[in-house]
């Protein structure tokens, strides 16, 4: 890979270009447009207008050129200009403005071709630029992605979000693929996303395009339920300097700075940017011992009573586990767990830097990288909720995007700087890791135009070092290898039906061999409208933390097997002895007693504390999806769109959430299953004879042998139920409570995604979005419920106005059934929610935006994950300044 980029960094073939450069602006006021496609027809040579609405071409091949002008809500209009070596010809054009035009929106993330998104053989939405800028006071790009049909935006605090698609949601999903120009973007440990740690400002980020569904067999583990493809602008494309200033609730500050240029020549650019953001925190501390933080917290949204305490209410409705850490900046009260103190505001700091070297054939080098520090993060995981002191998210990529080629390679990677802590046990936890990838890939069109192929590798190293904090030294510190090749085929068999046909195979060294296939219909009548069917299977592999964890949980240190063990031991010893306390225990009963054969030692063994561990299953399978899906997508009418998305998908081998040790199957190698039986001694039944002896023997019940003998059997009932059920024994001997995870259950999940649209005028529009989603469990393993942390019914409506003198304005609505929620620890249930957010702007000159935004207008106290922070009113302001 490495040579062949080398060898494609030079021209191809020496060919004397030209320069176009010009202003688009509105036909009917005139005013500039920016963010319009401007594209040299035939050639790969591309580009976008800025804020003014001027572009440069700088490197166009000499002779007559179509220059294409593309932009959403306005007529698609070609130029055709005629390029003289070393000569600069200016292409200006007026647009005019439509009110619905989908006919004009290019995507790529399908078919990791460009492709108009009538056509294209999935669902698929793409992120108006528009609402990127808007949702960049935020900070988080989830933001822009909560009007997407079909899409979770699950907020837990004011950085911690997930994204999912098509149902079985958890606190860190994975099932959706995120790439930033190619790159995956997530933690190599739990292979979720870090969203505090993008090293590039939300309004850099160019063109957000969300795939729902699999896509397993373009993209390879863990494309589940989708892809968001991120895809930033070359440098040239953005030339001049930015500088974005924002503030407002929660003290939230975010500033950044962004310049990039071209050289003379237009053969080399460059870009630039560094950023910083920093807020208050939703998060509370749930530390006191009495649960009442817990109880006050999550109070405030739901009457139903809220459970805290031991592990027993991992499987209580309403769980919120008493937390042993607070969270930074706060001191805990040893006595009775009170948190004091100011909780440190979380806040990251990023840069990053762009080169590219434009080729006379259109192709672009790029080499790039950066790095973002985050600071007092919070995550909802499985085992509790855990706290990012301060870590460091460096990456890097080299690329060469040509229109036949694509090949890059790239690292990320992911460094406590400080060590994160898991609020539920206090320890401290450690990260060090890497994924380390290169891939290549090829596409051509022939059969003029009818045909076309994909074809392309990829080889992944995941390096990842816990420092034996999450991890068990023999698991701990390793590199894992995967390996995949793909291809996709597609032939137009009439000028309206199209046939796509894709596979992949992955290959790793803790994966068996996965094969991906695709296949699809699309049919489109006009180039306004089209139909497609669609079969896909994908896969999602298993994280470090469900092959290899080994942490405490909130069980670790119990003292109550031992303390139970003594006790009994100590009740035999009395009952055989004549002269041991209490008084009233004479030789006839010692000798009934004596009958019984009680063992004056248990044979348990049990140690002074039993700890508390998660552990993971290095025999877990990948969890596999098969979806068979029909769409149709289109403008009706010359002011509306309609798009509907309906699918059936069939999903097996769940791994499951932590569940204890004694209902998981026996194929955990880390521990065997302890039975309190095992070993002869049947207590319940010593218990009840100890009883009916005391009875013979006419023992009073105020007697403290009645006393020490209900105390016993009211601990060994616990034992043996909630607490007894994760006890299990460990390789070298030691017994623990265990959680741990498996492969489970069948299930048919099918779903409706609508998407509409109308167009009063080119400047007001309504857009809004249905999802309905249910599922049928088909089997059930060991009694663990499968539920899909996915409400049935959720929508969107938002109005929007982006009209003359520089003002726009838009207000949107969610609307969000309740349902139930459980992951690990946490179970309960979620109230439905209805959420509107509001954002406006005044473009002052072509220089200068004031803008803000509204999250939670009407600042409903809400929680939408049981564990996570409440979610509240957000108001924030802000200004652009561009030269």
């Amino acid at each position: 890979v490495w040579v062949m980029l080398a060898g494609l960094a030079h021209p191809v073939a020496a060919q004397d270009v030209g320069r176009i450069e010009g202003t688009v602006t509105r036909q009917d006021d005139g005013s500039p447009l920016g963010g319009v496609s401007v594209t040299v027809v035939g050639t790969g040579v591309s580009t976008v207008t800025g804020t003014d609405g001027a572009y440069t071409l700088p490197r166009v091949p000499e002779g007559p050129r179509q220059i294409l002008f593309r932009w959403l809500g306005f007529q698609a209009q070609e130029m055709s200009l005629t390029v003289r070596a070393d000569a600069t010809q200016t292409g200006d054009v007026a647009l005019v403005p439509q009110v619905i035009s989908l006919g004009e929106i290019i995507v790529s993330g399908a078919s990791r071709t460009p492709e108009r998104v009538v056509e294209a053989p999935a669902a698929i939405s793409v992120v108006n630029p528009i609402t990127l800028r808007d949702a960049s006071l935020t900070g988080q790009a989830p933001q822009a992605l909560t009007s997407v049909a079909g899409v979770d935006v699950v907020q837990s605090g004011v950085n911690d979000y997930n994204v999912n698609a098509r149902g079985f949601n958890s606190s860190l999903n994975r099932r959706v693929l995120v790439l930033q120009d190619g790159r995956d973007l997530a933690i190599a440990f739990l292979g979720s996303q870090e969203w505090n740690a993008l090293s590039i400002s939300l309004e850099e980020l160019g063109r957000l395009e969300m795939v729902r569904g699999p896509g397993s067999a373009l993209y390879g583990a863990n494309a589940f339920a989708g892809v968001l493809s991120i895809r930033t602008p070359p440098a040239r494309d953005v030339v001049g300097t930015k500088i974005s200033l924002g503030g407002g609730e929660l003290t939230t500050f975010r500033g950044d700075l962004r310049h990039a240029g071209v050289s003379p020549d237009g053969r080399f650019g460059y870009r630039f940017n560094v950023g910083y953001n920093r807020s208050n925190t939703r998060a509370k501390s749930r530390t006191r011992v009495d649960g009442l933080d817990a109880q006050n917290e999550y109070g405030q949204v739901t009457d139903d009573p809220v459970v805290t305490g031991l592990p027993t209410c991992g499987a209580t409705r309403n769980c919120l586990a008493i937390e042993g850490r607070a969270l930074n900046g706060q001191t805990r009260d040893p006595t009775n767990g009170l948190a004091t103190g100011d909780i440190d505001n979380v806040q990251n700091i990023y840069g990053s830097g762009r080169f590219d070297y434009y080729a006379d054939n259109g192709s672009i080098f790029t080499v790039e990288g950066g790095a973002a520090q985050v600071e007092n993060d919070i995550f909802v995981t499985g085992i509790g909720r855990v706290q990012v002191t301060k870590a460091l998210r460096p990456w890097a990529r080299i690329g060469w995007d040509s229109d036949n080629y694509n090949l890059m390679a790239w690292y990320s990677g992911r460094n406590s700087i400080e060590p994160q802590y898991s609020l539920a046990s206090g320890v401290e936890l450690e990260e060090s890791s890497a994924l380390l990838h290169v891939e290549g890939q090829y596409n051509r069109s022939f059969a003029e135009d009818r045909a076309r192929i994909v074809v392309g590798a990829s080889a992944r190293s995941s390096n990842v070092d816990t420092e034996t904090t999450l991890m068990a030294p023999g698991d701990d510190d390793r590199s894992d290898a995967y390996f995949s090749g793909y291809g996709q085929f597609e032939f137009k068999v009439a000028p309206q039906v199209r046939l796509v046909a894709a596979a992949r195979v992955d290959d790793g060294d803790l994966i068996d061999t996965q094969f991906s296939p695709k296949g699809a219909i699309v049919f489109s009548p006009n180039d306004q409208h089209s139909i497609r069917f669609t079969v896909n299977r994908a896969f999602q592999t298993p994280n470090y933390s469900e092959f290899f964890l080994r942490a405490n949980t909130p069980a670790h240190g119990l003292t109550s097997p031992a303390e139970l063990e003594a006790g009994l031991e100590q009740l035999f010893a009395v009952l055989q002895n004549p002269g041991a306390p209490p008084a009233g225990v004479g030789p006839a009963l010692s000798a009934l007693m004596g009958t019984l054969g009680l063992p004056s030692d248990v044979p348990w063994n049990f140690s002074a504390q039993t700890p508390g561990l998660a552990l993971g299953n290095d025999s877990l399978d990948v969890e596999k999806v098969t979806s068979w899906e029909v769409g149709y997508k289109g403008n009706v009418s010359d002011r509306a769109y309609v798009s509907v998305d309906l699918y059936l998908s069939k999903i097996s081998d769940f791994v499951t959430d932590l569940l204890p040790a004694n209902i998981l199957p026996d194929a955990n190698t880390k521990y065997t299953q302890y039975s309190f039986t095992a070993d002869g001694t049947d207590i319940p039944a010593n218990l009840d004879a100890i009883e009916g002896a005391l009875d013979l023997a006419m023992i009073p019940a105020a007697h403290p042998l009645r006393a020490s003998l209900a105390q016993l059997r009211g601990g060994y009932g616990q034992l043996t139920g909630a607490l007894g059920s994760q006890i299990a024994t460990l390789p070298d001997g030691t017994r623990a409570f265990i959680v741990s995870y498996a492969n489970a259950g069948e299930v048919t999940e099918q779903g409706i995604e609508l998407g509409f649209g109308y167009g009063f005028t080119p400047e007001v529009r309504i857009d809004g979005t249905y999802t309905f989603f249910d599922f049928d469990v088909d089997e059930e393993q060991f009694g663990q419920d499968i539920i899909p942390n996915t409400p049935k019914h959720k929508g969107t409506v938002g109005l929007t106005y982006s009209g003359l003198q520089g003002f726009d304005f838009g207000v949107k609505a969610r609307f969000v059934d309740g349902y139930e929620w459980v992951a690990g620890v946490f179970a309960g249930d979620i109230p439905s929610t209805q959420t509107v957010d509001v954002n406006a702007g005044y473009a002052i000159n072509n220089n200068l935006r004031l803008y803000a935004i509204a999250t939670n207008f009407f600042d409903q106290t809400q929680f939408h994950l049981y564990g996570g922070s409440l979610v509240r009113r957000r108001v924030l302001g802000g200004l652009t300044a561009t030269f």
